[in-house]
């Protein structure tokens, strides 16, 4: 938020949005800019990074791996400086040609209306195949 963070549920839902109109198509300007100089972003099982530069470089690769990128964010929780979300997207791979499907949920720790922390959990795998888990 331009004045500071989200305070209700309807601002949460609102920088939640926002965010994902910054995905379609990839505007690696407007992601970057929503998140503090010094951010830490911590993603799966990528190693834990930080700062602008880092992030940007992060983002560069994923735009270039993950093709005509659909992405669907729903808020979950805000309190306080936190914002919960839960994700699904679908990408086309762009080394393999796969199509892709992944989900996960995010936890943003969010100062002066900016992303200073993100931390994400989240599965993908090729669309339609069983789980990577080998669970059913």
């Amino acid at each position: 938020m331009p004045d500071g963070n989200p305070r209700t549920t309807e601002e949460a839902r609102a920088f939640v949005a926002h965010v994902v109109s910054l995905f379609m198509p990839w505007n690696i300007g407007g992601l970057l800019a929503g998140f503090t100089d010094d951010c830490v972003v911590r993603f799966g099982d990528i190693p834990e990074f930080a700062g602008k530069a880092a992030l940007e470089r992060w983002l560069r690769s994923r735009s270039e791996r993950q093709m005509d990128y659909r992405l669907r964010k729903e808020l979950r929780a805000l309190m306080g400086d936190t914002i919960t979300n839960y994700w699904e997207g679908e990408w086309e791979d762009g080394v393999t040609g796969a199509k892709m499907a992944g989900r996960g949920v995010e936890i943003w720790i969010v100062r002066d209306g900016k992303i200073a922390v993100s931390e994400a959990a989240f599965n993908t795998n090729v669309a339609g195949k069983p789980s990577g888990m080998g669970l059913t």
